[in-house]
């Protein structure tokens, strides 16, 4: 209903205005209540939908345009697995061509590193060949996979355990090293750890090949792509025999230390060399645990430990071939000197005895040099070295090896002693000592030395170079643990000592008939 307003606006009006009050419609017919339900919504749907798919765009663009070759990387990965191949080892045979270290087919199972690790810390563990098969036919865990590798295997166990040494797997510690890193060494290798396995360490290893695998994605393996063959590592022939190791082995007094050594004069090839107390070399080949090992390394008896090049005794008598040679080269000595075996040496109050005296109280009369070797008369090379003088037998001595490493390939050699004046005055140093005047060289000093008794240290792998020199006509050759082809490789360095015929014929015969 219209509602009249009277105004009253001045003359120029009339006196009584009539408005009518009307309700306005809006200029823009869509702005209402009626737009949002309508219209409004629709556009703004469209534009969120719009922007959807933009972004969605831009997403799909960065994946498959952008980073589509790293993603592509990624799912080939999950499909297709590179597996090594373990190249075995080269073999290591006697002189003859036999076996003696071999490798036998295992796997290598490797594992995700989150399920959980072996004793060393690596995703490694190892399977016998009839495991790893049964496995096979089986399944394995999803995200493990098997890998063939070998093991080795020594024939003669123990009896050539310390020239052919041990493998053992590489350390963490040792794989960070910039060495093994350049020769692609993996977590799980087994690298030489002594002996002829250590010191031909890169000759024995091989090249490992690759294979390339797909699987699903349980892990399983469906078919092989590719193959990248491995190469086996070189073979190295010893200069051992298989069968004289054997029987020096067994020959050796059980329960008692000490070492045997076999030599080829000719060339310094060893052809048994056997340390007692020893161990089984293919315990470590199947793994011990550390306690097993820590127990085998500790024991009193030091199974480990080469006694045929690392321990050093007293050589005794065995040093009486070196004191003839010395005095019969400087000419202290001759082959028609005798010297009377009186039984005993008195030195102020000290004596020296003869061993035939102070068993059975008995002299031998005159002795020559052949005689004294064949008795091994320690009056005669009491005098001898007497006469000698200790500087010229100790230039000797240390020319047929004595005091310095043979030069053996193999690790762990000790270079023995040999005493004099200069080396007592530099090693009784103490107040006392000065006191005591131990600091000098005696006469009795010289006697000891003389029969290989005193400070004088050797190995058993010195006491058969020095007799090789006699044997070989005053040829030192090298000890080698490598056998020497004649024609092919000439050895290890060999010298001729300048030892004259008459002293070497003298000093044989005497030890022939020793």
């Amino acid at each position: 209903m219209n509602s009249r307003i009277t105004r009253r606006l001045g003359k120029a009006f009339p006196d009584a205005l009539i408005s009518q009050k009307r309700k306005m419609k809006p200029v823009i017919p869509f702005i209402g209540d009626t737009w949002w339900l309508g219209v409004g919504r629709v556009l703004l749907f469209t534009v969120l939908l719009f922007l959807c798919f933009f972004i969605l765009f831009i997403r799909l663009f960065h994946l498959t345009i952008i980073r589509g070759h790293e993603y592509r990387a990624l799912a080939d990965g999950n499909r297709i697995r590179e597996l090594v191949r373990h190249a075995p080892r080269g073999q290591l045979l006697d002189r003859t061509g036999k076996p003696v270290a071999v490798n036998e087919a295992q796997y290598r199972r490797l594992l995700p590193c989150e399920a959980g690790r072996t004793a060393n810390g690596a995703c490694v563990s190892y399977l016998t060949q009839a495991e790893g098969e049964a496995l096979e036919k089986t399944g394995l865990p999803v995200g493990s996979f098997l890998e063939t590798d070998w093991k080795r295997r020594y024939v003669l166990g123990s009896a050539t355990a310390h020239i052919l040494g041990t493998t053992g797997e590489i350390t963490a510690g040792e794989l960070k090293d910039e060495y093994y890193q350049l020769r692609n060494y993996r977590t799980g290798d087994r690298i030489g750890r002594s002996g002829v396995e250590a010191i031909y360490e890169d000759r024995l290893r091989g090249r490992d090949g690759k294979e390339l695998v797909e699987v699903d994605a349980s892990g399983r393996i469906l078919r092989v792509l590719g193959r990248d063959t491995e190469v086996t590592g070189i073979d190295i022939i010893l200069s051992i025999d298989a069968g004289l190791s054997q029987v020096v082995a067994q020959a050796f007094p059980e329960g008692k230390r000490g070492a045997i050594i076999v030599s080829k004069p000719a060339t310094g090839e060893i052809l048994a060399m056997y340390s007692s107390p020893s161990y089984d070399p293919n315990l470590m080949s199947t793994g011990l645990s550390e306690d097993e090992y820590r127990k085998l390394a500790d024991s009193s008896d030091r199974p480990m430990f080469n006694r045929a090049i690392g321990g050093v005794y007293p050589p005794g008598s065995t040093f009486k071939i070196v004191t003839a040679v010395a005095g019969l080269e400087e000419g202290a000595i001759t082959g028609s000197t005798e010297i009377e075996d009186t039984g005993i040496i008195s030195v102020g109050p000290f004596s020296f005895t003869n061993w035939y005296f102070t068993q059975y109280g008995r002299t031998e009369g005159m002795v020559n040099v052949i005689r004294a070797l064949q008795r091994s008369n320690d009056i005669f090379f009491y005098r001898t070295g007497e006469r000698t003088g200790i500087e010229r037998l100790a230039v000797w001595a240390r020319r047929m090896g004595l005091g310095s490493l043979t030069g053996i390939e193999l690790p762990g050699e000790a270079a023995g002693l040999m005493p004099d004046p200069d080396w007592k005055s530099k090693h009784f140093t103490t107040d006392a000592d000065l006191e005591a005047r131990n600091n000098l060289w005696y006469a009795g000093d010289t006697y000891h030395i003389a029969i290989g008794q005193g400070y004088i240290l050797t190995t058993p792998l010195q006491t058969a170079v020095w007799t090789d020199i006699i044997a070989a006509g005053g040829r030192y050759c090298v000890p080698t643990i490598e056998k020497v082809h004649p024609g092919i490789s000439s050895g290890p360095a060999c010298q001729e000592l300048p030892i004259k015929k008459e002293t070497l014929s003298l000093v044989t015969d005497g030890m022939v008939k020793a």
